[in-house]
């Protein structure tokens, strides 16, 4: 799956130039004044502003909650009565609350987690681990010269028999798959040109970048592990882009000959992990 975005450009702002330092800036009187002294601990807090209030989430959550539930007590009173109405209202309350609980207290965004057909990739590859495979998952390729196009390679491999760059993609299994003269790939009756062509670049970039880190080549071959619809061949080359049935990808990898020493693996490896940072990095 691959996520394409525009950056926005950022100046600088409010840097002092290289030959004036911070103190030059500063006048006197505020470099010698010492900063004051914190509140001591059992100090009475300031009450919260009625903007701090509001830009509280789980203040904004409650709000939202109560809104709806005297939205719901006002339509239960008319149509039911008032008190029924009333207990309409506080039943709701109750069911989000219970909602909210049962879903979790993740701090990760739902877009920001890998979906299960990742996770079905992921399982078949951490496999492989013990033949010498090391994975890196969701990493950011680079953009390019003009600053756009910032990609998501699902799974980038790095094993005895190379690097490859897997995309994991769900399709419609009522559609079927078929291709043309290993330059067309068809879903239904929707072209997937522009999918192979953007998982090609992603390892091109990736290529580019880890040999540049490692100082010699490094060839990344890109594929599309498909879950879904049938997939009518083991693995099929389409526009340079390996596609297989998501459930034949440990089996893409095994059984090829090997290319690469233990050496040369942890080498691509740790650049690729200091090269290729992670799509959704961990917040502070």
């Amino acid at each position: 799956m691959s996520i394409r975005e525009r950056s926005d450009t950022h100046q600088d702002v409010g840097i002092p130039p290289e030959d004036e330092t911070l103190d030059d800036r500063v006048p006197d009187a505020a470099r010698d004044t010492e900063p004051p002294a914190p509140p001591p601990e059992d100090a009475p807090r300031r009450p919260r502003t009625y903007g701090e209030l509001v830009g509280d989430p789980q203040v904004r959550r409650w709000m939202q909650r109560a809104a709806v539930a005297v939205a719901v007590a006002v339509v239960g009173s008319v149509v039911l009565g008032v008190r029924l109405g009333v207990t309409l209202g506080a039943l709701y309350v109750v069911y989000d609350v219970v909602r909210r609980a049962r879903r979790g207290t993740s701090s990760v965004a739902a877009w920001q987690k890998s979906s299960a057909v990742e996770r079905k990739t992921e399982k078949q590859l951490k496999a492989l681990e013990r033949n010498g495979y090391r994975v890196l998952h969701a990493r950011a390729v680079p953009r390019d010269d003009e600053g756009v196009s910032d990609g998501r390679i699902d799974h980038l491999v790095i094993g005895p028999s190379g690097v490859y760059a897997i995309d994991s993609e769900k399709w419609d299994r009522r559609l079927p798959v078929r291709t043309m003269s290993h330059r067309k790939l068809f879903h239904g009756p929707f072209n997937k040109k522009d999918r192979l062509d953007e998982a090609r670049w992603e390892a091109e970039q990736a290529s580019r970048t880890i040999s540049a880190q490692v100082g010699f080549e490094v060839p990344v071959q890109p594929s599309v592990a498909i879950y879904g619809p049938s997939i009518p061949w083991k693995v099929m080359r389409v526009r340079d882009v390996d596609v297989y049935s998501g459930t034949r990808a440990r089996g893409y990898l095994r059984r090829r000959p090997t290319i690469l020493t233990e050496a040369d693996v942890q080498r691509i490896y740790s650049a690729a992990e200091n090269s290729l940072p992670p799509k959704y990095p961990e917040g502070p």
